[in-house]
This record gives C-alpha cells, structure tokens and sequence, in this order.
C-alpha cells in the first residue's frame, strides 16, 4: 500500500481519533463555548420541529446534535453518532450529564452511513465531512438518508489563515524543523476550505439550494500557555508530535508559539484567537 492509499488513510483516521477521545473529552466544553456560534448557525438553518429525526454525524462530544435533541421534542429523536467508539463514549457521558434522553448513539462512519434510505428529517455533520478520505462519497450518503424536503447542515474551515488557533502550533512544529508542512492531498481540518469547494460537492451529489456562508468565532485562553494545551488535546496531528519531542523541544515549541500569539494578547495576559467557520445548508 502507498502512503495515500484511501484504506490505509481510513484506518489511520480511525486511530488517531480514537486516541484523540480522550483529549476531546477533556476539552469538551471549551470546545462547546467557542464553537457555539457554529453550532447555533446550523441548528437554526435547519427549522427543526417536534417529532423529527435528526442525525449528527461525526459528532466527537455532540453538543451540536444535544441542542438539536431539544427542538425536536416531544416524540423527536437525535442520533448521535462517531466513527470512534471512544469519542461514543464521551458523547454518552456528555447526555447523561445533561440529562438528554431521547438520544440513540451510533458508531457510523461518514462514507457508508448504515442507515435505511429516506429515514431522517435533518443531518448535522460540524467539522467532520473534511475529515473523510472521500468527502463526496459522504455527502452522497447524507443526501441518500435524509427525507424528501430534508435538510443537511455541515460546517468546514474556512482558510488555515484565518485559523491562527490552528495556524500558530502548526507553523511553530514547521518552522523548527519537528514537521513536515501539512500535505493538502491527505484529509485535515482545511481540505475544503477552497472557496466554492463544499458547495460543489453538495451540488454534485443531489442537494438543492445550497447555501454556505462564513461564521466568526473565537477562541480564549487564559494565557498563551494555554494554546499548546489545548493543541495537544484536540489537534491529533500536532498532539502526535508535541508528545514525542523532549522537555527542551516542547519548552522551544510553547516559546515560539507564545511569541507567535503576542499580537492577540490583552493587557491581563489572555488571549483570544480568532477563527471562521463555513456553514453549508443544503435541502434534499
């Protein structure tokens, strides 16, 4: 098999996000508070209504798909479901505490959904189609299980560049020679962020009216400190590295992130990263 081989990419996606649980399930709510103005923006686009089904694909914690779970009661039920058992268990965890109990939680992966044609209302994929080794293979099978007159709302990054929460870790393991720059053709955060790019593929696959647009968010740190702890829990690419680096190296990567992060840092020595998020709504 060659390193870009579409099962060897799966199964290593599978991996490393089973690993990563563990450090999603301690960042989940702070991942819950500077993703909300996403998660508000694709629940809202989808005009939930009592009684129906919704499925949240990719759900990692599934804080998304729990608020969905309140607009459709009574006699609604969300699905929320990982291709990561682990992340299952987390997003389990995260109901209970929250006492959501009209929920059923799935272990389903994105290109090949074990669900029956036409059997859901909505579809909430946040973060996750451009994860998949075969994005339109995926969005084939979203507009596959939704109902006629259903609707699908899936959020990517938009550029690196308007990412420095992700941009600033990532170029400091670059810059000091500890990574290879990011390979565009394998799946990450930023592979469709080409502008145009989701909605192709959404338009491709059978959707109707699609709709992206751009929604701001920041993240807040206590300190700059605080972004390589954060990077090392929910980043599996540069936790991965970070991990095998020594005492020095880590000090020599947190040192040059800090004084990447200056720009955005207040007076008390916080500092909040700003972030944009594209948003797709299509209809099926």
């Amino acid at each position: 098999m060659t390193e870009t081989d579409p099962d060897q990419l799966r199964a290593l996606n599978r991996e490393t996000w089973e690993t990563a649980a563990a450090g999603w399930g301690r960042e989940a709510d702070a991942v819950r508070d500077w993703g909300m103005p996403v998660s508000v923006a694709m629940v809202e686009s989808l005009d939930l209504q009592p009684g129906q089904r919704v499925l949240e694909l990719a759900a990692g914690p599934g804080d998304t798909g729990f608020m969905a779970a309140e607009l459709v009661r009574p006699g609604g039920t969300l699905i929320s479901s990982d291709g990561a058992e682990p992340m299952i268990e987390v997003a389990r965890a995260r109901a209970a505490e929250l006492g959501i109990d009209n929920v059923e939680f799935q272990q389903l992966e994105l290109e090949w959904i074990d669900l029956e044609t036409a059997t859901v209302d909505a579809v909430l994929v946040r973060w996750g189609i451009m994860l998949a080794v075969d994005p339109p293979a995926a969005a084939r099978e979203i507009r596959r299980v939704l109902r006629p007159g259903g609707h699908a709302a899936l959020a990517v990054w938009d550029a690196r560049e308007r990412n420095p929460w992700a941009l600033l870790p990532s170029q400091a393991l670059v810059q000091l020679g500890y990574a290879e720059p990011p390979d565009p053709s394998v799946p990450g955060p930023f592979a469709l962020a080409q502008e145009g790019r989701l909605a192709e593929i959404l338009e491709d696959s059978g959707f109707l009216d699609v709709t992206v647009v751009p929604v701001g968010l920041e993240r807040h740190y206590a300190s700059a400190q605080d972004i390589v702890a954060e990077s090392a829990n929910c980043s599996p690419s540069f936790g991965a590295k970070y991990r095998e680096l020594s005492d020095e190296q880590r000090a020599e990567v947190e040192a040059h992130i800090v004084a990447a992060a200056a720009q955005y840092v207040a007076p008390d020595g916080s500092v909040t990263l700003p972030g944009v998020s594209l948003v797709a709504r299509a209809g099926a």
